[in-house]
C-alpha cells in the first residue's frame, strides 16, 4: 500500500505543500458534477430560472464565506479537519464532530455509486448493480492513490463537464430558445427561495466543513481561500446553473425527480458521443465520490492509529453495501439532515479560531464542553427552524446561533497567546 505521505496524524509541512493550481484543481473538480446539475434543475423547476439562479448564487456566497474561513486556518496551520476539531472540541470531544462528518461523507460516496448505476441503467440499459459495483471499484482505487490523484481527476473532470454541458444544452435548445428559458417561471410547487438557498448550502455542508482535508496542502492561508473560490461560487454555481438551464429549455423529461441531469441529451447522437458520455459518467461522478471517500478515510484515520489507504478500501466496501440497499435515493431527507446538524460545527470552529483562541493558553483538553454545547444549540435551533419556519434558510439559523452561543460562553483570559503549531521550513 505504498504511496506518498498523506499526513493523517500531523500537519502538512511546508516542504510538502502544493501550488495554488494543484489545490484549486482538487476543489474545482469536486462541485462541478451531475448531482449538482440535478439539484439545480429541481430549484429552477420550482422557482423559475431567474429566481432560481439568484438563490443558487446566494447559497454559494454563503458557502464561500463559511468554507473560506475554515480554509484560511487550514492553509496557515496545515492541519486536517480532525486536528482542527481537536483544538476546538478537545482530544476526545472531536470524536463527536469529526466522527460524524467522516461517516456522513460515506453516505455521499454511496449516493454517487448509486447514481452511477442508475444513470447508466436509465440512459444505456446497463445493470444498475454492476454499474454501481464497477463505479465503486474505480472510485475507491482513485481515492487510494491520494491527493495527487484527486487533483488530476479534477483537472480532467472540469473541462469535460463544461464541454459536454454546452453540447447537451445545444441539443436541448431544440425544445425551447434561450429567450423562452429566461421567461421560465417554474411551478411554485412548494420550494421557496429560502429553501432553495438551504439546499445549496446543505449540499456541501459536510465536505465544505471538512475543507481542511484539501486546503491544508496550500502554501498559506490566502492560497487556501483562493482555492476555495474556484469551488464556491465558481464551479458549484456553474454546475447548478447548467441543470437549471436544462430544465428551463425543456431538456428534462421529469424535472421534479431528475432535475437538470443532462446525460440523456447526449445519447442517441451516434456511438462516439455515447461512448464519451459513458466515460464522462465515471470521470465526473468518480471525482465527487473519491473526494468524499478521501474525507471519510482521512477523518477516521486521524481518529485512529490506522492509515488512510487501508481505511479507504474498507470504507469503499461499506459505501457499496449502503448503495445497494437503495438508501442513497433519499437525497432530499439527506440534505435536510446535513443542513441542520453540520453547519453549526463549522460555526463553532470559525468562532474559536478567529475570536476565542487569542486568550487560550494552548493546553490540551479532553473535552471542551462549551464548544459541544454551542454545536448542540445551533443544531437545535436549525432543526426547529426547519419544522416551524418552512422555507427558511435553516443552516444560517444554526450557524448564527452556534457562533453566538460559543462566543458568549467565554473563557478565563490569559496573557499567554496560543502558539502556532511548529511547521518545518520549506526546502528549496
Amino acid at each position: 500500500m505504498a504511496g506518498a505521505e498523506e499526513y493523517e496524524h500531523a500537519p502538512v509541512p511546508q516542504s510538502a505543500r502544493k501550488s495554488l493550481p494543484s489545490v484549486a484543481a482538487v476543489w474545482f473538480g469536486f462541485p462541478m458534477n451531475l448531482g449538482n446539475a440535478v439539484f439545480g434543475g429541481v430549484i429552477v423547476y420550482d422557482l423559475g430560472l431567474v429566481a432560481g439562479l439568484l438563490a443558487i448564487l446566494v447559497g454559494n456566497l454563503v458557502l464561500f464565506g463559511y468554507v473560506g474561513a475554515l480554509s484560511h486556518y487550514a492553509g496557515r496551520t496545515g492541519k486536517n479537519f480532525a486536528l482542527q476539531a481537536a483544538d476546538t472540541f478537545g482530544r476526545r470531544g472531536r470524536i463527536a464532530a469529526a466522527g460524524l462528518l467522516a461517516t456522513v461523507v460515506i453516505g455521499w460516496f454511496s449516493f454517487q455509486i448509486g447514481l452511477t448505476g442508475s444513470t447508466l441503467h436509465d440512459t444505456l440499459g446497463w445493470s444498475p448493480v454492476w454499474g454501481a459495483v464497477l463505479g465503486c471499484a474505480l472510485y475507491t482505487l482513485l481515492t487510494v492513490a491520494g491527493i495527487r490523484a484527486l487533483a488530476l481527476v479534477g483537472a480532467i473532470a472540469t473541462p469535460l463537464f463544461v464541454i459536454l454541458a454546452v453540447v447537451a444544452v445545444g441539443y436541448g435548445t431544440a425544445h425551447a430558445s434561450f429567450g423562452d428559458a429566461f421567461s421560465y417561471q417554474g411551478t411554485s410547487s412548494g420550494l421557496g427561495f429560502g429553501g432553495a438557498v438551504a439546499i445549496v448550502i446543505a449540499g456541501f455542508a459536510d465536505s465544505g466543513t471538512m475543507t481542511a482535508d484539501f486546503t491544508r496542502w496550500s502554501r498559506d492561508g490566502r492560497s487556501a481561500v483562493a482555492a476555495t473560490f474556484f469551488a464556491f461560487p465558481l464551479a458549484n454555481f456553474l454546475a447548478y446553473a447548467v441543470g437549471g438551464v436544462v430544465v428551463a429549455i425543456g431538456g428534462s423529461a421529469d424535472p421534479a425527480t431528475d432535475g437538470g441531469g443532462f446525460l440523456s441529451l447526449l445519447t442517441g447522437h451516434g456511438p462516439l458521443l455515447t461512448a464519451v458520455a459513458v466515460v464522462f459518467v465515471f470521470v465526473n461522478l468518480g471525482s465527487v465520490a473519491s473526494h468524499c471517500l478521501y474525507n471519510g478515510a482521512v477523518g477516521w484515520s486521524a481518529l485512529t492509529p490506522a492509515r488512510m489507504r487501508p481505511l479507504a478500501l474498507g470504507l469503499g466496501v461499506l459505501g457499496l453495501l449502503f448503495a445497494l440497499t437503495g438508501v442513497w435515493g433519499h437525497f432530499v431527507d439527506w440534505l435536510n439532515l446535513l443542513g441542520v446538524f453540520v453547519p453549526p460545527i463549522g460555526a463553532v470552529l470559525i468562532t474559536d479560531q478567529y475570536l476565542r483562541r487569542r486568550g487560550r493558553t494552548g493546553e490540551a483538553r479532553d473535552v471542551r464542553w462549551s464548544a459541544l454545547g454551542a454545536w448542540a444549540a445551533g443544531a437545535l435551533v436549525a432543526g426547529l427552524a426547519h419544522y416551524l419556519l418552512p422555507g427558511s434558510v435553516d443552516p444560517l439559523f444554526g450557524i448564527v446561533v452556534a457562533a453566538a452561543v460559543y462566543a458568549a460562553a467565554g473563557r478565563r483570559p490569559s496573557t499567554q497567546p496560543l502558539p502556532e503549531p511548529a511547521v518545518p521550513a520549506r526546502t528549496p
